[in-house]
């Protein structure tokens, strides 16, 4: 069995297009915040130890339309990740998501 080490990957990418970042935050050391409400200007702060993304208002400024939409897609987003965690941990914890090692050796 391969075990499972936490990790954060993060990758830029230069081409023709542009510089892109990719960040996977795949432990659970993440720590999640949200900053600077009281100042008119909202942060969504997520970091690990190696990298950090920091979400907040559309170039700096007042909170628009497009703004609250957004905020809403990652609150709706993580209420489903939230409830798959649960799910996948009760069943996991269960033993009703493993594969009988007998029957797979069976189908190879």
């Amino acid at each position: 069995m391969s075990e499972h080490l936490p990790y954060t990957r993060a990758v830029v990418t230069f081409d023709e297009d542009g510089t892109r970042l990719d960040t996977s935050f795949r432990t659970p050391y993440l720590s999640v915040t949200v900053l600077g409400a009281e100042g008119g200007r909202p942060f969504l702060h997520l970091s690990s130890c190696e990298a950090q993304v920091i979400i907040s208002t559309t170039g700096g400024g007042p909170v628009t339309e497009r703004d609250v939409t957004l905020a809403r897609q990652i609150a709706e987003a993580a209420a489903r990740y939230l409830a798959d965690c649960e799910r996948l941990h009760t069943e996991q914890s269960t033993g009703l998501h493993q594969v009988d090692e007998s029957e797979q050796g069976k189908a190879a």
